[in-house]
Formats: structure tokens, sequence, C-alpha cells
């Protein structure tokens, strides 16, 4: 059985899985699905088409699911999809998709996302990221599992950002950046691979001497991006982990920080 506060709204066709938990205040709309044991605090709504899955911690004043803030919007049904065991701190707005893309937005498990952040329409999040307070995505960006967005860090629209990124707080990122690699600043600058929090998550340190080598060769040779490409390709052939940079730097739209 939900738990339902009293002065909670909870919709009658809201679908909500065994021990769902909805604090003071909140709203719930009609065509949101909420999974087994989220919890969702005081005075937030949850409204759209807005899927979320298991064990989610929903902190008090958020807006999960609104209409998303693009002008071309005309009230298509459009979706907005969280995974499972995420922590969504205080006043985070989580926008639903539109149909100039894929009509969804998706933000994967496991992830951190602190207070006041905002994810656009159309973004895609990862697993296991973590989003310290203020860090904000504009639309149709995409973030990569285990990337950590310092405080106050604002992502252009269309920004692909890979895996275990670390930006610096007050980053302004208006270019990709790349798997591994850790930025700052604005205008944005590379400081290196992401070492530490690549140990963290098990990396060996063969893996590591391999992707300080391939951040050599992208970022400190000399070699224009398509030859550091080609070098790279020759790397990726004995270090798995450098593929995945390899093929990351294939995506890329925007042109990548360099």
């Amino acid at each position: 059985m939900a738990t339902i506060h009293p002065t909670a709204i909870v919709h009658p066709k809201a679908r909500l899985g065994k021990d769902v938990s909805i604090g003071p205040y909140s709203v719930v709309d009609c065509d949101v699905e909420v999974g087994d044991r989220t919890a969702i605090g005081a005075h937030t709504v949850i409204t759209g088409h807005t899927t979320i899955g298991r064990e989610n911690k929903i902190f008090h004043f958020c807006s999960i699911g609104e209409a998303n803030q693009d002008k071309k919007y005309a009230g298509e049904p459009t979706r907005l999809e969280i995974g499972d065991r995420n922590t969504i701190r205080e006043y985070c707005s989580l926008n639903r998709g539109t149909t100039q893309d894929t009509g969804v937005t998706r933000i994967g498990s496991d992830n951190w996302i602190m207070a006041y952040c905002h994810v656009a329409h159309d973004c895609v999040v990862g697993n296991h990221t973590t989003f310290a307070n203020h860090a904000t995505l504009a639309g149709h960006v995409h973030v990569g599992d285990w990337t950590v967005l310092g405080g106050f860090t604002g992502v252009h629209q269309f920004v692909k950002i890979g895996a275990h990124v670390m930006t610096g707080v007050s980053s302004v990122v208006l270019l990709d950046i790349p798997t591994y690699v850790m930025v700052g600043g604005n205008p944005l600058a590379p400081y290196g691979i992401n070492a530490e929090g690549l140990k963290r998550r098990g990396f060996s340190p063969t893996a590591l001497s391999a992707l300080k080598q391939a951040y050599k060769t992208l970022y400190k040779s000399g070699l224009t991006f398509a030859e550091a490409r080609a070098e790279l390709e020759k790397q990726a052939a004995v270090a798995p982990e450098v593929r995945v940079l390899v093929d990351f730097l294939g995506t890329a739209t925007r042109g990548i920080v360099r």
C-alpha cells in the first residue's frame, strides 16, 4: 500500500507501486507511474507522461515531468523516464521531451542530483552520475555514466559529455567533452584524465597508463584532430579503455574541448 499524506493530491489514474510514500501538499497527475518504494517529499509536483522507477528518493519542492521550455512545444504527449535508486534533491526541475527529438527525456539509475539542478527537454543522462548544486543541462544534452558535474556547471544544448568526465565548479560547457577528461573554467579547458575517479571505479594501473598516453596524444602531441584520432586507433587495438574514447570522438558533433 502507498502512504499518501492527507494534503497530497494524487489522481486516481496515477499508478503507484508498492510502499510508495508521498509527502504533504505534493501533486501526482494522471499519466504518472511511480515504482515500488519510491519516496516523494513535500510540495513536489509530478506531471505529464512521467515514469519513475523503483527506490528513488525525490526531496521537497521538485518539478518532475513538467512541460519543456521550448517555444516550439505545442502540447504533444512527450515523456520523462527516470530509472531506479536515484536521489533527486530539493528544487530540481526535470522536463519532458519534444517532438523535435525522440520525444523523451531519460535519466538512468543510481544518479545523485543535488539541489536546484535542471535537466531540460530531450536530455539523456546515464547511470551513477553526480550533479552538484545548480548544475544545468540545456536541451538535447547527453551525459555518460559516472560523470561528475561541478556546482553551477552550465551545459549548452546538443553537447555530449563522455563517461567518467569531471567538470570544475562554474564550468561553461559549449563543446563536447571526451570520455575520461577533467575540465574546468570559462573558457573551458582540459586538465588531464579523471585519474582519481577512475581509480575509485577499479581501473587498473595498466589501464590508467594507457589513458594517460591517450590524453597526451589528443591534447599534448601537437597533432591535428584527425591525426590524433588515427594514432588513438592504434592505441585502442591493445587498450580497450582507449577504444571507448575513440568511439566517443566518432560521435562528437559540436567539436571537442581541446
